[in-house]
């Protein structure tokens, strides 16, 4: 029996519907409201557990088209931030850019409770980062983790282009071994946006491996079949998240 028996769909969005038209039927208004659901009800723990990582990762991707579409979920955060107030149970963890015009919550159409996340210039992975991961995925029950560069990205111009800043020249050497491995035939500098955004891939890349080679804790539940470590880039034209095999 299929898992979405509405077709279209995702199971996330099923069961948040569920949840939002049970709350409004609870408190006697669901005959006035306007046909658009609003999202209100904050992610159970059973409906976290029942989800496989890669129903997780297709549920980010169904959120990305219709932030792409201009047809998100009608989110009511205040609700969400009420209904999680006692507990929390992301699906996901993520890593992204701090770049303003990448947040990952708006661009995979995600409430509040349901993903964890982390954000530092270039997202790249260190002690700290790790220990957070392995916290919402060993402790907390999160199944995905999910590393997200950008196109465009400042921190990767700025490592191609050798810039130096007080603590941001430390962080752009760890993006910097991502130059070297990316094979790119034509213009190598920064104001190549082409050869930047190679760069920023590779460096997702990168980071993937150096999240598996540094945290036997997450690489062991990824061998074991509990989560999946995932890459992806985001396209600031388009607004597409390309997923990376």
């Amino acid at each position: 029996m299929s898992k979405h028996p509405t077709p279209g769909l995702p199971r996330r969005t099923l069961l948040k519907r569920t949840a939002a038209l049970s709350v409004l039927a609870v408190t006697g208004i669901a005959g006035f409201t306007s046909p658009a659901v609003t999202f209100a009800a904050a992610m159970t723990k059973e409906q976290r557990d029942n989800m496989t990582p890669d129903e997780i990762i297709q549920s980010f991707k169904d959120g990305n088209m219709r932030f792409r579409e201009g047809k998100m979920q009608q989110h009511d955060y205040l609700a969400q931030k009420q209904a999680s107030q006692q507990g929390q149970f992301p699906a996901a963890v993520i890593l992204s850019c701090i770049d303003s015009r990448a947040p990952a919550e708006i661009l995979l159409d995600v409430g509040i409770g349901e993903t964890f996340n982390a954000r530092v210039a270039g997202n790249i992975q260190n002690d700290d980062i790790l220990g957070s991961m392995e916290f919402a995925c060993a402790v907390a029950g999160a199944k995905v983790v999910l590393v997200m560069g950008h196109t465009a990205c400042g921190a990767v111009r700025g490592a191609i282009d050798n810039a130096e800043l007080g603590n941001l020249t430390g962080l752009l050497n760890k993006i910097k071994p991502a130059i070297a491995r990316t094979d790119y035939k034509g213009e190598r500098t920064g104001s190549n946006y082409d050869f930047v955004d190679a760069v920023a891939k590779t460096n997702v890349e990168m980071t993937l491996e150096d999240i598996r080679e540094n945290s036997p804790v997450l690489k062991k539940l990824e061998e074991e079949g509990k989560i999946k470590i995932v890459g992806s880039m985001y396209h600031l034209v388009g607004g597409e998240v390309e997923f990376l095999a």
